[in-house]
């Protein structure tokens, strides 16, 4: 498949369903999700597939729908579309996104597991190791990038408070992100260019963590 952009209706198609969340209004606009939106999806991971996948990971795309079994929020069908490459959650992913937002890159450690953050935090406090993701993250800040994921308010046990790279280890996540606002890029193949470019950008990242972090053996059950 050849990627040349999300459909023009793409960003007006969840501008709807965040007004209107209901199973009336998704099968009323099928038609639009699938060829403006999933579609394009599909085509822009299987052209970067080859540079970002193989031995790292395969490429998906996300099901629309929320699991609401346990969510406050009943909301049937999920505001944007999302797709990534990686091997499991939490050992580096290369994320893509559409909403009313416009498009959403990332990558980093997405939603670590016990075993995962036990591996996080003893590569965080080596030398070698935990400095390496310091100076990462620093470039990532400085070129643009957003840092962030769910953190401790203090220090977490064992610890001590005057530890170099402490605000990483308070980290039980850690990625990065970056996003445009809807512009005429996301409906062209330029838009192709822009990921692959902000994915090489958190190569380093998505590397570091494979290789640190690793795949949780709970999820491998």
């Amino acid at each position: 498949m050849t990627f040349s952009g999300f459909g023009e209706h793409a960003v007006e198609f969840y501008d709807g369903l965040v007004a209107d969340n209901t199973k009336a209004y998704w099968e009323d606009h099928l038609k639009i999700y699938r060829e403006d939106v999933r579609v394009p999806m599909e085509a822009l991971l299987a052209e970067l597939e080859p540079e970002f996948g193989g031995e790292f990971g395969e490429s998906k795309v996300f099901r629309p729908y929320r699991d609401v079994r346990f969510a406050k929020d009943k909301s049937l069908y999920k505001t944007h579309c999302g797709g990534v490459i990686e091997q499991g959650r939490g050992a580096g992913a290369y994320y893509v996104e559409v909403s009313t937002a416009g498009l959403r890159v990332g990558g980093g450690c997405f939603h670590l597991q016990p075993d995962q953050l036990a591996r996080f935090r003893q590569a965080v406090d080596t030398e070698v190791h935990g400095a390496a993701l310091e100076r990462i993250v620093a470039k990532l800040r400085r070129s643009g990038w957003t840092i962030t994921g769910d953190a401790l308010r203090t220090r977490p046990r064992g610890y001590p408070e005057d530890h170099p790279r402490l605000e990483l280890l308070r980290h039980r996540s850690l990625y990065a992100v970056h996003v445009w606002k809807p512009d005429d890029t996301l409906h062209d193949r330029a838009c192709l260019d822009r990921v692959r470019k902000a994915w090489r950008q958190v190569r380093d990242f998505n590397e570091w963590a494979r290789d640190h972090v690793g795949v949780s053996e709970k999820a491998a059950r």
